[in-house]
């Protein structure tokens, strides 16, 4: 699926919640190996602050537009519908 990207994740909204959720990924990570279950959690809530964040900035216009999926070889759709002639 080489050159078939559709912009996914390519925008400040997704890099922005994916970096955050890594971080709380990497603390749950690292209080889980050494038996906090404080900043396990604490980890857990930036995991979750990640995907908040995320949406939000979304919803402020940051991330990416819904497109619909061009499948190879399929004929391409029209806005128009299919009895209106020109």
């Amino acid at each position: 699926m080489a050159g078939s990207s559709h912009g996914h994740g390519h925008t400040p909204a997704a890099w922005t919640g994916v970096i955050i959720s890594f971080i709380g990924f990497c603390v749950a990570g690292a209080f889980m190996v050494m038996a906090n279950p404080v900043g396990f959690w604490a980890g857990m809530v930036l995991i979750l602050g990640g995907v908040v964040v995320g949406g939000i900035m979304k919803a402020m216009g940051l991330g990416a537009d819904p497109k619909p999926l061009v499948v190879a070889g399929a004929p391409a759709a029209t806005p128009e519908p299919v009895g209106a002639e020109a």
